[in-house]
This record gives C-alpha cells, sequence and structure tokens, in this order.
C-alpha cells in the first residue's frame, strides 16, 4: 500500500504534477516570505505572559505614560573636562532634540520629554558627573506599537546633532540598547540564509563528491523555507503569533539543516535501491516506501516537542513552537514529494562522477562503518561502558554552566555603543536615568509606598506620587545596568516593601522587573517542558520500535548525550570564549533542539535494526544498520552542527551560545552515541533490546566474519 502511494507520487506523469505545483507554490510563497521580517516583534514587553506583575503593571500604567515610550540617552564623554561653553552646547542641543522625528511631546504633570543636564537637577537628578567629564541629557521617544524597529534612525538623528568637541558621543539607555538590538539582528535574513547555504553547499559536496547532486536538496530546502516563512508570516499578521529576532534566525537554521538531513536520507536510500532495480521509478518507490516512515517519525517527533514550547510562560518561548513546528512540516511534506520527484525527472546521471548503476555493489558494505562495526562486535560491552563514563564525566562540566542571566553589556558578542555609553556612566558615577522602577498602587496608600520604597539600597529617591483617578503612580532611578543581578535585587526588595502595605495592591514594573520576570518565566518553563518533551520522546520511540527497553535505553543515552554537549560547553564558554554566562532560557532550547534533533539519529538507526532484525536476527541487523547508515547519519550531523553553528555570526551571546551546544551535542550524537553506544548496546544485549516484544526470539551472535550475511540486500 505504502509502495504504491510512493509509485505514484513519482510516477512518469505525477512527477512533474508535484514539480509544477511546487514551483508555483514557491513564486507565490516568496512575495509573502519577504515580509516575515517586518511582522517581527523584539520588544521585551511582548514576550512576558500576562499574568507577570511587570506586565499588570504596565496595564495600569497607561494613565501615566504610554507603554511605547523608549527613554534614551545621549552621553557626552570629555576626558579634559566639559567646560562651560560646552555645558551651553549640551543645552542647545537639547532643543533641537525636542524637534527630532518620533519625540514625545510635553505633558503637564509629567516629567519633560527632553531632560538635559540642566533641567535634571531640577528634578534631583544629576546631569553632569561630579568629575566634570560626563554629561547626559535623556530624550523619550514614542513611535507607538512596534517603535523599537524606529530607533536606529532615530539614534542616527541624535549623533547627527550631538556634537561636543573633544568629546566621544554614545547612544544609551533603553533607546540605545533597542537601536543596538536592530543591528545586532539587521540583515538577519540575508546573513543568515547565505552563510547557512554556503555551509551545507560545502558539507554536500564532500559528502556526495558530485559536482551536481548537491543542488536538489539545496533547491529543496530553499523552496520549504520560502513556503514556511509565508505561512508564518500569515499567522504572524493575522493570528498573534509571536515571531522574534531569535526564532526568525532558528527558523532559517532548523528548515536548512533539517531539511538536507531528510534529503541526506532519502538520497542514500535512493542510491542503494537504484543499485537493485533497473526501472528508476520503481527504485524510488522502495525507496520512499523504506525511508519515508523513518522521515516522518522523525519530522513528528520534532515537530511535537517544538509544540511542547506552547506549555510555556514566556510569550517569546511559546511562539518558537509553533514556527519551528510549521517549518518542520513543511519541510517534510517537500523532502518526500519535491525531492523525489526531482531526483526521477534527473534520472542516474545527476550522481556523476559515481553513478550506481544497476547491478553495481554496495560501497558501504566495506566501508569507514562496517569496519567499527566489526571492532565493536568484538567486546561491545565494554565499550558501551567505557564510552558511557567518559560522557559522564563530560556531564560534570555542567557544574560550571552560569544560566543566571546576563547583564546588558554581557548579551552581546562585540560592544555596542549603549554599552560603551553604560559603562561610562558607571565609571564617572552617574547612573542610567532611563532605568526606573516603576509602582502602580491606589491612590489612598500613595504616601505609604512610596516612603516603603524609600532608602532601599540601589535606589535613588522615590518621585513623589502621581495620582490619576483612583491609582497612584511611583518611580525611582535604579543605580544599576537594566538586567544586571544588582538591579533584580532592587527589584525584589521594592516588592517585597510595596507589597507589605496593607491595601496598595502595588504592582512593580520597569525593565528591570520585565527581565527579572523573564528570567523566573524561563525557569518555570525549564522544569515543565523538560519533563514534558523527554516523555513525548519515549512515547514516540514505543510505538515505532514496539517495544518498553529500547525506548527506555534509547531516551537514556540522549539526555546523556545532552549532559555531556552541556557540559563540554560551559567549559567553552567561560574558559575559551570568555562569555560571562547564559540567559536563563538557554538549557531549555539547547535541551530541545538537542533531544527533538537527536532523536532524529536514534529513529534512522533503530528503524533500520528493527527492519534487519526480521531477516537476520538483532545482533547482525545492528551491524548492517550501522554499515548502512553510518555514513549518512554522520554526514547528517555535520550538516546540521554546520547550520547551527552559522547562528554565531550574529553577534548575541545566547545566539552563539546555543548554536555551539547544538552543534556540539550533534557531532556527539552522531559520531559517538548513535553509531557507537548505541551499536555496542545494540550487540551486548540482543534480542532483549525489544523487550517485552517478541520480534527476535533466535538470540543469535553477530555474524562478524560472514561478508554474505552482512550484504545490504532485501
Amino acid at each position: 500500500m505504502h509502495r504504491q502511494i510512493a509509485g505514484r507520487l513519482t510516477g512518469p506523469v505525477t512527477k512533474w504534477i508535484v514539480v509544477v505545483f511546487w514551483i508555483v507554490t514557491v513564486v507565490a510563497s516568496s512575495v509573502f516570505a519577504a515580509k516575515l521580517a517586518g511582522e517581527q516583534n523584539n520588544e521585551a514587553s511582548s514576550w512576558l505572559p500576562s499574568s507577570a506583575e511587570s506586565t499588570r503593571a504596565l496595564e495600569k500604567l497607561s494613565a501615566f505614560q504610554d507603554q511605547n515610550a523608549i527613554p534614551t540617552l545621549v552621553v557626552y564623554d570629555k576626558s579634559s573636562g566639559l567646560t562651560d561653553a560646552d555645558l551651553a552646547a549640551i543645552e542647545e542641543q537639547a532643543t533641537e532634540f525636542a524637534g527630532l522625528k518620533g519625540v514625545e511631546k510635553p505633558v503637564e504633570g509629567r516629567m519633560p520629554p527632553v531632560l538635559s543636564p540642566q533641567s535634571a537637577e531640577q528634578f534631583g537628578m544629576a546631569g553632569v558627573s561630579a568629575d566634570g567629564q560626563l554629561a547626559q541629557t535623556q530624550v523619550v521617544f514614542n513611535f507607538g506599537a512596534n517603535g523599537w524597529k524606529s530607533l536606529p534612525d532615530a539614534a542616527d538623528d541624535l549623533r547627527g546633532i550631538a556634537d561636543i568637541e573633544g568629546a566621544d558621543v554614545y547612544i544609551a539607555g533603553m533607546g540605545g540598547q533597542a537601536a543596538d538590538s536592530a543591528e545586532a539582528f539587521g540583515g538577519i535574513d540575508t546573513t543568515l540564509l547565505f552563510s547557512t547555504l554556503g555551509v551545507v553547499i560545502m558539507i554536500l559536496l564532500f559528502t556526495y563528491r558530485s559536482p551536481i547532486l548537491w543542488v536538489l536538496p539545496i533547491f529543496c530546502a530553499g523552496v520549504a523555507l520560502f513556503a514556511s516563512q509565508a505561512l508564518i508570516y500569515f499567522l504572524a499578521k493575522y493570528a498573534d503569533l509571536t515571531v522574534n529576532g531569535q526564532s526568525y534566525a532558528i527558523l532559517t537554521i532548523l528548515v536548512i539543516g533539517a531539511g538536507t538531513d531528510y534529503a541526506l536520507l532519502l538520497v542514500a536510500r535512493y542510491r542503494e535501491e537504484l543499485r537493485r532495480h533497473e526501472d528508476r521509478h520503481e527504485a524510488m518507490a522502495f525507496a520512499l516506501h523504506r525511508a519515508a516512515p523513518a522521515i516522518f517519525a522523525s519530522a513528528a517527533t520534532v515537530v511535537l516537542g517544538m509544540l511542547c514550547l506552547l506549555l510555556a510562560e514566556m510569550n517569546s518561548t511559546a511562539g518558537l513552537g509553533p514556527v519551528a513546528a510549521i517549518g518542520i512540516a513543511v519541510t517534510f511534506l517537500v523532502m518526500v514529494t519535491l525531492l523525489p520527484a526531482l531526483l526521477v525527472v534527473c534520472g542516474r546521471w545527476v550522481f556523476w562522477p559515481k553513478r550506481p548503476a544497476f547491478g553495481s555493489p554496495e560501497p558501504t558494505q566495506s566501508g569507514f562503518w562496517a569496519k567499527v562495526g566489526r571492532r565493536i562486535a568484538v567486546r561491545p560491552r565494554a565499550v558501551w561502558v567505557v564510552t558511557t563514563a567518559l560522557l559522564a564525566i563530560a556531564c560534570l562540566g555542567l557544574f560550571r554552566l552560569d544560566a543566571g542571566g546576563l547583564s546588558t553589556e554581557d548579551s552581546y558578542t562585540k560592544e555596542f555603543q549603549s554599552i560603551t555609553g553604560q559603562k561610562a556612566l558607571v565609571e564617572h558615577g552617574l547612573v542610567d536615568t532611563s532605568n526606573t522602577v516603576q509602582v502602580v498602587a491606589n491612590a489612598d496608600q500613595a504616601d505609604a509606598v512610596r516612603d516603603s520604597m524609600s532608602g532601599i539600597d540601589g535606589l535613588e529617591e522615590p518621585s513623589e506620587p502621581v495620582i490619576a483617578g483612583d491609582i497612584a503612580f511611583v518611580q525611582a532611578v535604579i543605580d544599576a545596568d537594566v538586567s544586571s543581578p544588582k538591579a533584580f535585587d532592587v527589584v525584589n526588595a521594592v516588592r517585597t516593601a510595596a507589597h507589605a502595605v496593607d491595601g496598595a495592591d502595588a504592582l512593580v514594573g520597569g525593565g528591570s522587573a520585565f527581565y527579572l520576570d523573564t528570567k523566573e518565566a524561563a525557569s518555570r518553563d525549564n522544569i515543565v517542558i523538560i519533563p514534558a518533551i523527554l516523555i513525548l520522546v519515549f512515547l514516540i520511540l514505543v510505538m515505532l520500535l514496539r517495544a518498553l527497553l529500547a525506548p527506555l535505553i534509547l531516551t537514556a543515552t540522549v539526555v546523556l548525550s545532552f549532559g555531556a554537549a552541556m557540559g563540554i560547553s560551559a567549559v567553552l564558554f567561560e574558559y575559551v570564549l570568555g562569555f560571562a554566562g547564559s540567559d536563563p532560557s538557554f538549557p531549555l532550547f539547547a535541551f530541545v533542539f538537542l533531544v527533538a534533533l537527536g532523536i532524529d539519529y536514534n529513529i534512522f538507526l533503530m528503524t533500520r535494526v528493527r527492519e534487519e532484525t526480521q531477516a537476520r536476527g538483532t545482533r547482525t541487523g545492528a551491524l548492517v544498520a550501522l554499515t548502512s547508515t553510518g555514513g549518512v547519519i554522520t554526514s547528517a550531523g555535520l550538516v546540521l552542527a554546520g547550520t547551527f553553528l552559522v547562528l554565531g555570526t550574529i553577534p548575541v551571546v545566547f545566539l552563539a551560545e546555543l548554536g555551539l551546544a547544538v552543534a556540539l551535542g550533534v557531532i556527539l550524537d552522531t559520531m559517538i552515541v548513535r553509531s557507537v553506544l548505541v551499536t555496542a548496546l545494540n550487540l551486548d544485549l540482543g534480542p532483549k533490546i525489544w523487550w517485552p516484544s517478541k520480534l527476535d526470539q533466535d538470540d543469535k551472535p553477530a555474524a562478524v566474519d560472514d561478508p554474505e550475511a552482512l550484504e545490504i540486500v532485501h
């Protein structure tokens, strides 16, 4: 039945229908795919759940300030000291800032949108450092929803005005950080796409040793990417799906990497069948019949694993789930329809110069992995015990993983202007006046709330309460970086004090509160989602292999592989790359990708072992499976590792760490865990691996020295 369906998809006529369908689809999709970058939402507030205290505070703050307001600092740093003429020029420039596009208009009862050094003193804030070398002007921009997209231009406008001879000028504060973030993700669509394609093409050229064959998987991956981006664009625009710079970057990597993996598996099986069938249509029917179930199981596992992210409290994490799931689902459809059709259309010549002629021997029978299998078969128990011990030792590096969060200056792999400006403020004893803690409470308890905030270490003197109806608003400047542990301590202290005021119903928000709530939500997501994905993976393996022991062992190897990859990565982050730590969501993202993608290789290998077991027994079947899939699994791992390493081209520590950890984990999975550890376990346990199934009741030794028994036939 399955072979009949596969045959119809790649028949002499239907193959052309499939090709035309996808060409029309990709042409129509390309228009909308190009618009997806414009639908990104990288505002921190959009990442948090509605239940977070800072989010609830933001809703009530609308009576006092526009939630789209973005305070931005212009920092003047002159080592020889700012003269009276310099300070006068800064005041004049502040007047010019007020006329820029997007600057808020003054509102009676509120702090002015442009706060020069001189006017800052009127509100009890220091605008000039005690040493006279640094001054700051605060400018509040408001471009409406998604206003962060306009901040790079606004920052350029500020730089065009701010000019003091002999002084360095930095655009800092929340607005400066947003502008730098936009720069960090700027051109992400083209940079990532071409970098990823370049890496994959090089690996495919090495794998296939053909100057032509690589074109087909790459073309199909491009079709899958455009089609999935178009679908996600409509969901982001009309169904409120959250797409940010991280999920956009990961989508590109995931589609090209996973798509190439699926292509490698299908092409390898097709090449096998071409040696057994003279008619290429028949060969493809058999190849699809045997490879498609494993590809489907792999894709379904990744899709369901990604959908587990919907359990997240973090909107950004929950949004990644559907984005990645759609990308994988579309990629699967393309790779089992368009790719087979193109391969059949092209014929055997596409494999040139090594065309798989009908009746020719299968080269993998005497290849590297065949030799590895024979070496493992001599002492399989010793192999898996030593391998497990080495991986367990690598897991010890987890004790060096600090996922407590990163300060702003530690969040990028290069130093942006906002970071330099922030450091200058700290060095000269000034605080970032754009980073405030904002408290809303019942108006009748306003004074009590303000009094509770006084004297908190790291917090400037709170402002006088502003009343609007029955709600009061109090704010104070935090003397710390917006995402630093010190700022989090201040927010926790303010929350403890304000919540203790009876009848106040106080809610504490602001930039640092947003980052703190993000950290806490990410920690909760780790606890909930990681076990959910493990249970899901185990159940899928049970259904696929129709056993209990094998899925338990395979799930354990996945966890061991993840721990080893994270342990080695943590050591590299700290001692080689010099990263200060990791984002709180890093462990979850790394786990999702390593487990969801790592289980692919389990599925590719073990479905082949099960298939071969029925004819040869478990131990011989394990050797045949390793021989036939070892090369393609290794190539798939190299492709996926290479694509994730491309994330390092984006100057964001979170993505650089994620790319390195996933790449390292995939290499461990394909080179050691799947090909050595799992094979050794199969050879040692033999038929017991299928317990309680009766798949193999004849406990035969592996036919290591019998070439005919190891021959890959059907």
